[in-house]
């Protein structure tokens, strides 16, 4: 449970789940499947659906964080041939493993998500696609849609209505750069997973050429709550334009790390209570607050911060996945940055230049720093770098390479300069 302004909020994706009540059975006790019953039943247009999705200011949950009712609606309504809907479970971001435990603990309300957010867009076949180093998962996955497929959630004519959905696992390849959308999606195809150009965005031309939809799995899963609530009542859990509740993925150097789902706007000191507070007493120097990709902010800065979109960004960072790592006194900032930038250099698909080679360039400055060997130009030249390639490339690896990089040296050069001038960690000697 979480106090926010006074008001005692309690989760609802990941409320009472233990690991053991997450069958059909388990979920439909829990009021599961109701909404999209009725749905069906009383025959709901599907653009109501949409403008109460649009109401409860649901943003993707992902990381990119666009309006999912505004997503919705740019599938075309007339279009006579084959829709898709694809949840994307590719979560591959450091620091971001909450997707895995609603797989994990709450897999019908992925998929009952998936059926109303189907049926509100004309589409009749779906796919989970999971990221390639989850199997459990991935099994329990298609366990959950053979439950559904039993109990007539999943198949042809639903209910005795004309809709019908058919719903598929689809195990990835492991790759970082296939969480991003249009990557994803050529994976699916069989080919490489390399980004697209866009235009033609998937809604137009997706999958197999045919319009489509992605969305996370966080943002699907709260479509049931937010339909049995009510958009309005859901936006209020958060604050004004960040509305709405959220799973945040607490790690690093914390008593309890953990997913804590919290609504937006939950400051952060509050949050790290959630989860203990600092490991062995020590004192907060930085958090990374959306995930690997996000920029880096001072622990001091941090604590006076709240966990929505505005928020983040007025401290200089983003919401991002919800990805939370936070790092204490002890922390070197070099070697922290140079293991997020060998992250991005490996994961690095190679089809734009900038991505391709600067993020090798980074780490190779970076490590030659940590190393004791770096030179005093190498300070301007690495944010040259990674000011080179942000906003340079076809998808946001490149920009998720070089915002860190960037916040790195905007906050912590001293330990920069300290391990150039004097070959030697500042925080270890």
């Amino acid at each position: 449970m979480t106090c926010l302004h006074g008001r005692h909020i309690q989760p609802l994706l990941l409320a009472g789940l233990n690991g053991s009540n997450w069958r059909l059975a388990d979920y439909a006790g829990r009021g599961g499947y109701a909404v999209f019953e009725r749905i069906l039943t009383e025959g709901v247009p599907p653009e109501a659906i949409i403008a109460e999705i649009t109401t409860s200011s649901l943003r993707g949950r992902g990381g990119a964080a666009f309006p999912t009712g505004l997503k919705w609606g740019f599938m075309p309504r007339d279009y006579a041939g084959q829709k898709y809907l694809i949840c994307n479970a590719d979560e591959s971001e450091p620091g971001s493993f909450k997707d895995k435990d609603i797989l994990r603990y709450n897999p019908h309300a992925i998929i009952e998500g998936m059926l109303i957010a189907a049926y509100a867009m004309g589409a009749s076949v779906g796919y989970n696609y999971i990221h390639g180093e989850i199997w459990a998962e991935y099994e329990r996955f298609e366990e959950a849609i053979e439950e559904a497929r039993a109990a007539g959630f999943v198949g042809q004519n639903l209910l005795g209505t004309a809709f019908s959905f058919e719903l598929h696992a689809f195990h990835g390849f492991g790759a970082y750069v296939c969480g991003e959308e249009t990557a994803l999606l050529e994976s699916m195809e069989g080919k490489r997973g390399q980004p697209r150009f866009r235009p033609p965005f998937p809604a137009t031309r997706g999958l197999y050429g045919q319009p489509t939809t992605v969305n996370n799995v966080e943002t699907l899963a709260y479509v049931p709550f937010i339909l049995k609530m009510g958009g309005k009542a859901y936006a209020d859990l958060g604050r004004a334009n960040n509305g709405g509740m959220k799973i945040f993925s607490v790690s690093g150097d914390v008593v309890s790390p953990g997913n804590y789902e919290v609504p937006m706007g939950t400051p952060f000191s509050e949050l790290l209570k959630m989860a203990g507070g600092m490991r062995d007493g020590k004192q907060i120097k930085a958090v990374i607050p959306g995930g690997a990709s996000s920029p880096v902010v001072p622990g001091p800065l941090m604590m006076q911060t709240a966990m929505d979109y505005d928020s983040l960004l007025e401290a200089g960072s983003m919401l991002g996945s919800g990805g939370v790592i936070v790092l204490n006194e002890t922390r070197c900032m070099v070697a922290a940055l140079l293991r997020l930038a060998y992250f991005f250099y490996d994961e690095s698909c190679g089809q734009c230049t900038p991505c391709r080679e600067g993020t090798g360039w980074m780490y190779r400055i970076i490590q030659r720093m940590e190393q004791g060997q770096g030179r005093p130009e190498d300070m301007d030249l690495l944010d040259s770098v990674a000011a080179n390639i942000q906003g340079r490339t076809i998808c946001a690896l490149g920009d998720a390479a070089a915002m860190p990089v960037r916040s790195f040296l905007k906050h912590f050069r001293g330990e920069f300069e300290h391990h150039i001038t004097y070959r030697q960690c500042l925080v270890f000697g």
